[in-house]
């Protein structure tokens, strides 16, 4: 369970932006996501081998720049 003191004279809206990022933090929406509808594990490597190639070509480009 996730708790976040509000401190004094802080807006809820502040608070509100806090427990966001710890709620992100934390993955559950990302797990929830993934368990909707089972993907292969050989789906699960091949996608994940792709999104390292990416960011491998993102730290290319700004390396060359």
């Amino acid at each position: 369970m996730l708790i976040v003191n509000v401190k004094e004279n802080e807006s809820i809206d502040k608070a509100l932006k806090r427990f966001k990022k710890k709620f992100e933090k934390t993955g559950v929406l990302k797990e929830l996501r993934s368990r909707t509808a089972f993907e292969k594990p050989s789906v699960t490597r091949r996608a994940q081998i792709i999104r390292a190639a990416y960011r491998e070509q993102m730290r290319l480009a700004e390396t060359k720049v």
